[in-house]
């Protein structure tokens, strides 16, 4: 009896927070996948089109477009910043001096509102008052339109992408090291390891866990990149069309055309591709990830 109470007490606790999943996750989960299926009206009468919407995808050049920016920015993105944090967390790692001082100022981005950050960097990439142009003609090169030209767009927004994401990787990361027994270190300086050594014989296995799991939400934070296209890059200009991502296109199908069947097709897409790259990591973790 007494069993059946601290379950109930249990189940009564965590009711509020499954109830709110429930209605605002579970529901909406659903509900857009049927959406995907229907020709939605501007004031919600639906007539359902089977798999047409997903028909039209595999013809629609700027779904294309927007599928192929979306790789690009994880297939670049998540390398760089997976790599980038490891280093600099194993640089923090070290006894070095002001190492308080590069924690805190690491981990400032991870604070910092997206949109704070897509602002930010808006008024840096500014072609006329920029402050990356006002540097870069201080040492005699040419200015750039940074988020307005086509052809680098796209380069822009992975730098910022990479900025934004590598310090709250950095923290995680940061946690691994220190949960590394230095009985490994002490092991392999009494057998002579040089430090290139340790680090790739000791370190990076021991801390594959822990990367795997940056990989993994690396991988889908950048397969949904919204926030920093939308503020950066004005919709009504060229650069955008050859910037946005299947999320960014999602809000424009859904809130900007009307088309709320056809951007539910397009988020289900989406999660179709963020599962499917998702197992597949999962499984070849067997292959590199060692759990001590």
């Amino acid at each position: 009896m007494n069993k059946h109470r601290e379950a109930l007490t249990g189940y009564l606790f965590i009711a509020p927070l499954f109830l709110g999943l429930a209605v605002l996750f579970l529901y909406a989960f659903g509900q857009n996948i049927f959406l995907s299926f229907n020709d939605v009206g501007v004031f919600g009468e639906r007539t359902f089109v089977g798999l047409e919407n997903f028909r039209e995808l595999l013809q629609d050049p700027v779904f294309k477009r927007a599928l192929g920016n979306t790789f690009f920015y994880t297939g670049l993105g998540v390398p760089l910043i997976v790599s980038i944090s490891i280093c600099l967390a194993w640089l923090l790692n070290q006894k070095i001096k002001g190492q308080v001082f590069y924690r805190t100022a690491i981990f400032i981005p991870a604070i910092t509102l997206p949109a704070a950050i897509g602002l930010l960097w808006r008024w840096l990439y500014n072609s006329q008052y920029g402050l990356i142009n006002f540097l870069l003609a201080k040492v005699g090169i040419e200015p750039r339109a940074w988020i307005s030209d086509p052809d680098i767009v796209r380069w822009s927004i992975l730098i910022v992408l990479v900025w934004a994401s590598v310090s709250y990787m950095v923290i995680i990361l940061l946690a691994g090291l220190q949960r590394i027994s230095s009985v490994y270190y002490d092991a392999a300086q009494i057998d002579g390891a040089n430090t290139r050594q340790i680090f790739f014989k000791i370190t990076l296995p021991l801390l594959s866990p822990t990367i795997f799991f940056v990989t993994i939400v690396s991988m889908i934070g950048t397969l949904q990149i919204f926030d920093l296209i939308f503020l950066m890059i004005r919709a009504d200009t060229v650069a955008y069309q050859y910037a946005n991502s299947l999320v960014t296109y999602f809000y424009e199908a859904a809130f900007g055309l009307n088309l709320r069947g056809y951007g539910a097709a397009i988020s289900v897409v989406s999660l179709i591709l963020i599962f499917l790259i998702t197992y597949v990591q999962f499984r070849l973790q067997k292959r590199w990830v060692h759990y001590d």
